[in-house]
């Protein structure tokens, strides 16, 4: 037996009990005629106690451990004279009676504790070392107790978990697909599933009405903190439902889950439209946890002389409430942050409000005072608040004025990572154009199904056309997003046609699913959350690699493996590539 107890379980309560632990070697203290071993795993830590007087044998063999030495102590429980309040096991020791190493180790190279000395690149290298620090191990702990609780949860709702296939084809909507060569089929190749979605709307075709996946997706796309290019998501679809009951159940997961894991209450989740979220943020995912909102100025701005305003396409601004005492270096500071390449601004206008009612602005020339209290009002701008004006193409402006504001929340401390305000954003465009190649494209994917209303206007104005899609923000990050499906063989062929898809191309790439439309396909819909952004939100990190066991780098690679790598001819010949590595 290699053990009776954790590391993280002995208290007062099994003073003077014989006891067996085994586990990782903190670190070790040598004190005189007294060596103290801090014994480590998951659980948490034990202080071991090798007197020399009691046994000088383990007295002496202590001396030979290092740090992360694999171990097993047995011993007696005893009370700690010198107690320590900030661990579970802080009351007590035991004092050594048998020592074993069970397996020795290198000196690792970097620190195996909370605050390590390791930058991200080494621990990437050695993520199974990184995997032992306490703050690593909550977030992956805290991540199998929340898929879990999911399960538990839809389960008692009547949904069935049902595996889907990875090895699929490949479609030419969305991002691009990681593809596989097949051995026994010559120059053909299967694609990774960057979502199951063709395979649960099936599963409700054959009459499984309540669906949920906790399931590997693929996407070979540019990553950023919060994409890998394999990541997980909870995949859900359900029958005989409209969007409503659709936000009602799984507004009810998210509530369940936020009191079970952060004792958080949340309120009715408000409801919010694709063109108010952009024109009040500027964004289809705001952070509503501080106000701030557009507002927008080309009445009032344009046409007066100011050549910047006149030729925009959108004046809009924003109020920093307390902050006309900005000086210049921090105007100027926030004057290069909307200039840089990522928000695409040209320049910033400021308006201050000082305190004792007057106006200065980098728009004096062109505005007086009467006019610019009359902008004041529009912003409910009271004395001591700074108004930062953005001027431009609408979309560009928009998108960087949201830039500035979540900057500005950020500088103001209102984005605080415990306060949590989730929204849905519902009535999306059904699709957007693409200027470069004259084409639409599906703003979600092609199986959204728009509103009934709207359906006329597919052939005749696609741009008005609203679709049955929403997504779940929580603190400006999306967490979710679904839709109510196409369930028809007519209008799933229309969308198609909308999408550029002659007959015979719909047919190759999706006809299994138009065939399977015409043999009684029940109206549904559902939603994916992506799971490793959900976990990070638990956890209170903006990353989703620090809740992900072994996640790729910024370049896609997992450096512990060295992977993607080349593999050898044989193996090339064998899949009928052999000429494609040597082009």
């Amino acid at each position: 037996m290699y053990r009776t107890h954790n590391c993280g379980e002995l208290n007062l309560n099994n003073k003077d009990s014989k006891v067996t632990l085994s586990g990782w070697v903190q670190k070790v203290r040598l004190l005189g005629g007294m060596n103290f071993i801090d014994l480590r795993d998951r659980y948490g830590i034990t202080q071991v106690t090798c007197n020399q007087d009691i046994n000088n044998e383990i007295f002496e063999l202590s001396k030979q451990l290092g740090r992360e030495f694999v171990i097993q102590i047995e011993g007696i429980v005893k009370e700690r004279s010198s107690k320590n309040n900030n661990i579970p096991t802080g009351e007590i020791e035991i004092e050594a009676t048998h020592l074993k190493i069970i397996n020795s180790s290198k000196t690792p190279p970097f620190t195996i504790e909370e605050k390590t000395d390791g930058g991200e690149d080494i621990r990437m290298k050695y993520r199974y070392l990184d995997l032992r620090r306490k703050p690593l191990q909550e977030k992956i702990i805290l991540r199998s107790k929340m898929s879990a609780e999911i399960r538990s949860y839809l389960t008692n709702q009547d949904f069935l978990e049902i595996e889907t296939p990875f090895l699929i084809k490949s479609t030419p909507e969305g991002a691009r697909d990681f593809v596989v060569p097949s051995r026994m089929n010559e120059n053909e190749f299967y694609a990774l599933p960057q979502s199951p979605q063709t395979f649960k709307q099936l599963l409700m075709v054959s009459g499984y009405d309540k669906y949920f996946q906790i399931v590997r997706c693929f996407r070979d796309e540019d990553l950023r903190a919060d994409r890998q290019p394999e990541f997980t998501q909870l995949d859900c679809e359900m029958s005989f439902v409209d969007q409503e009951s659709i936000l009602n159940t799984f507004e009810g997961l998210m509530k369940h889950m936020f009191q079970k894991f952060l004792n958080v209450n949340l309120n009715d989740f408000p409801r919010m439209t694709y063109e108010d979220a952009m024109a009040k943020y500027g964004s289809d995912k705001p952070d509503t946890r501080f106000n701030m909102q557009f507002v927008e100025l080309n009445e009032q701005l344009k046409n007066k002389g100011f050549v910047v305003f006149d030729k925009a396409e959108l004046v809009v601004g924003i109020n920093a409430e307390g902050c006309s005492s900005y000086s210049r270096k921090q105007l100027d500071k926030l004057t290069d942050f909307v200039k840089k390449p990522q928000v695409g601004a040209q320049g910033l206008v400021y308006i201050k409000y000082n305190e004792d009612g007057t106006f200065k602005s980098s728009v004096d020339k062109f505005f007086n005072s009467e006019q610019l209290q009359e902008i004041a009002k529009l912003f409910n701008a009271k004395p001591g608040d700074l108004m930062l004006v953005l001027a431009g193409n609408k979309d560009k402006t928009r998108k960087a004025l949201n830039e500035l504001r979540l900057e500005m929340g950020s500088i103001l401390n209102l984005r605080d990572p415990k306060v949590f305000s989730p929204l849905w954003v519902i009535d999306f465009p059904l699709l957007e154009h693409d200027e470069e190649t004259d084409k639409w494209h599906a703003m979600h994917h092609p199986f959204t199904s728009p509103k009934k209303e709207d359906i006329h206007l597919l052939d005749t104005a696609p741009e008005q056309v609203k679709a049955n899609a929403y997504d779940l923000v929580v603190n400006g990050v999306e967490i979710g997003g679904g839709s109510i499906r196409i369930h028809e063989r007519e209008l799933q062929q229309k969308m198609f046609s909308a999408l550029g898809f002659t007959e015979q191309e719909a047919e190759e790439q999706f006809g299994f699913l138009l065939g399977a439309f015409e043999y009684g396909a029940p109206p549904h819909g559902g939603i994916a959350f992506g799971f490793d952004r959900w976990a990070a939100l638990f956890s209170g990190v903006e990353s989703i690699r620090d809740c992900i066991a072994f996640p790729k780098n910024n370049s896609g690679r997992d450096v512990m493996l060295n992977a993607p790598a080349s593999i050898n001819n044989e193996q090339l010949k064998e899949l009928n590539l052999s000429l494609a590595s040597e082009n």
